[in-house]
């Protein structure tokens, strides 16, 4: 996931939001026995990737070697893969359980297990990015266990060469490690002081300069941490580490793609923000609400509310999340959330972001959450049907460009219905954006972790055999009532499941959306626990993330334990009177309101009758 360093604020508190944000990160979970494999969604060991070019680059763009950062970086990354143990730690590291936390963690065999490449033995350049205090979000059912009543924290390393993710939860109390993940093809959000660096790769670029007409500062930079890609460079083509500080000037912005695998700008691109009027900010003291924190992030919250029996927890990363959702006593749903918001910004050229949604403070999340989660009465007419859990989250500059507002909601109904729901309500960093939700859903069908998925093919429901994916077309046939799917368990019982094409009155213009069903291995974190961004923001296709878990050998998911993903596709219109997805600062009768005209995506859960 990522976080933000937004545009509008002074450089001591923006550093002050990175030195929180650097404190946390993700946590998951699996066994303590050394991997074969990083973890079932790879069943071969990873391929390194080209991440050693650094010299070669370097001397095709010298601006990289006069920046005395980045120098100092590779001189230590050269000590570092010519000792023992070829890793480049964190260092001045102020809390002392977190250094703690990193040695035990640098001393585990499992968790260095791909710091050397499998056959040669050659170190891989490798580098920690995170080690801070784990949140009960964070922790899948094990560690929830073994971390009871003691101070475990989170290490995150990123391994250059494989272009992998290493996670340890570390018991600092018992001076042991509770267990290691690896992720292949994924990648940590970046500490402060590569943040730092990218910042001065790109204000340093002649290329920035001479598409802005003159050198900018050092902190003129909005969202200089956020990942990203640039299709058709080192940053998709080899999988390198990359993000983009943007530059506003207008009513454009350039990005500067910078590769921190070799520590380069790989390319500038320009966007369109459209015409907008003086901004209107968020405050950060809103944001950064330490009682929201407390109150929500820190622990979960149970509620209790016409039948329905659930609590809800904001996350670092992966926005609310409900957990143990029962109707009338019976399980429902072991857990939801929102895992990824991929923003692609060009067709073409294929660059955007991937952002995270969470908690103010100490939080990853590059949108964070504004208050803490509201409860609703949904009525039709005169009469309540329902009731909704909403959560806002809001960029620092929001709506200014280059902000973001993205809203979660869930909606349960008094007849066993219910929705899982988000939106956007612009204005983001161009005007022909895609916005990709990537949302989680754990079905627990008829009340039992045993289910069978079906899909409606015209005429009657085929059931799926094996994990896989589906795209929804305009082609794609439903039953009179409007499903697609069916989830039960082996008696019949379970729920319809409905699409949003646009027909639930939210002014929405429908989903498009991948449908991806996996089976659910708790002893792994496959989303049980915070999930770091596990797709690139910029694939077109349905390579969002949850295919990681069915490739390359698809598991039966007969009577399993299943996990379904929903990931919509919605395409954002600045056309006046077709707003969409956009967001914009107007004057009223005098006044400069803000408006929005929000698109909202999500399936509907129907009970078998």
């Amino acid at each position: 996931m990522a976080f933000h360093l937004l545009g509008g604020v002074s450089a001591q508190r923006a550093h002050r939001r990175l030195a929180l944000a650097a404190m946390c990160t993700l946590l998951v979970a699996c066994n303590n026995a050394p991997p074969a494999t990083p973890t079932r969604v790879a069943r071969t060991r990873p391929t390194p990737v080209t991440g050693q070019s650094v010299l070669a680059d370097r001397q095709a763009r010298p601006v990289a070697d006069s920046i005395p950062a980045l120098a100092a970086r590779e001189e230590n990354f050269k000590k570092a893969l010519a000792s023992p143990l070829p890793v480049l730690p964190l260092a001045n590291m102020t809390d002392t359980f977190a250094k703690q936390a990193q040695d035990l963690a640098l001393q585990n065999p499992q968790f260095l297990s791909y710091t050397r490449h499998a056959q040669t033995k050659q170190p891989l350049r490798s580098e920690i990015f995170q080690s801070r205090p784990a949140r009960p979000s964070d922790l899948g059912p094990t560690d929830a266990a073994a971390c009871q009543d003691k101070k475990c924290y989170r290490v995150e390393m990123y391994n250059y060469g494989y272009n992998l993710a290493s996670f340890a939860v570390v018991d600092v109390d018992s001076k042991k490690v509770v267990s290691v993940n690896h992720h292949p093809n994924t990648q940590p959000d970046i500490p402060i002081y590569l943040t730092e660096i990218a910042n001065q790769i790109a204000v340093n670029a002649p290329e920035v300069a001479t598409a802005l007409g003159v050198k900018p500062g050092v902190g003129s930079a909005v969202m200089p941490n956020i990942k990203t890609a640039l299709n058709g460079s080192a940053c998709e083509r080899s999988a390198h580490l990359c993000v983009a500080p943007t530059f506003l000037q207008g009513e454009r912005a350039l990005w500067a793609i910078v590769d921190l695998t070799d520590g380069v700008l790989v390319g500038t691109r320009w966007t369109d923000l459209g015409k907008s009027g003086p901004k209107l900010l968020v405050t950060e003291q809103s944001l950064q609400n330490e009682v929201v924190a407390e109150r929500y992030c820190d622990k979960a919250t149970p509620l209790t509310r016409n039948g329905w029996t659930m609590s809800y927890i904001l996350t670092s990363s992966d926005g609310l999340a409900l957990n143990d959702v029962k109707l009338n006593g019976k399980s429902v749903m072991r857990s939801a959330k929102l895992v990824d918001w991929h923003v692609s910004y060009s067709k073409t050229a294929g660059f955007g972001y991937s952002d995270a949604v969470g908690c103010p403070v100490f939080s990853s999340a590059a949108v964070v959450a504004h208050n803490g989660p509201q409860l609703s009465d949904i009525k039709q007419g005169d009469q309540v049907v329902g009731f909704a859990i909403v959560q806002m989250f809001i960029g620092e500059g929001w709506p200014g460009p280059c902000n973001y507002k993205y809203e979660q909601r869930y909606e349960f109904y008094n007849d066993g219905r219910f929705r899982v729901m988000g939106g956007n309500h612009g204005r983001g960093c161009g005007t022909d954006g895609t916005y990709r939700p990537v949302a989680r859903i754990d079905l627990t069908a008829g009340g039992s972790d045993k289910n069978n998925f079906a899909e409606w093919s015209g005429s009657a429901w085929q059931d799926w055999t094996v994990e896989k994916w589906h795209l929804q077309t305009p082609q794609t046939p439903f039953t009179p009532e409007g499903y697609q799917y069916r989830i039960v368990n082996a008696e019949g019982k379970g729920y319809y499941m409905q699409p949003n094409v646009g027909q639930f009155k939210d002014g929405s213009r429908g989903d498009n959306n991948y449908t991806y069903v996996t089976v659910r291995h708790a002893v792994r974190d496959e989303g049980d626990a915070d999930l770091i961004t596990i797709g690139t923001c910029c694939n077109t296709d349905y390579r969002q993330g949850p295919e990681k878990f069915i490739e390359p050998n698809p598991e039966v998911i007969q009577n399993a334990d299943l996990v379904l993903w929903y990931v919509a596709q919605m395409k954002n219109d600045n056309t006046p009177g077709k707003e969409y997805c956009w967001s914009d600062s107007v004057v009223e009768q005098g006044f400069v309101v803000h408006k929005t005209w929000p698109c909202y995506f999500g399936p509907m859960f129907v009970p078998i009758p």
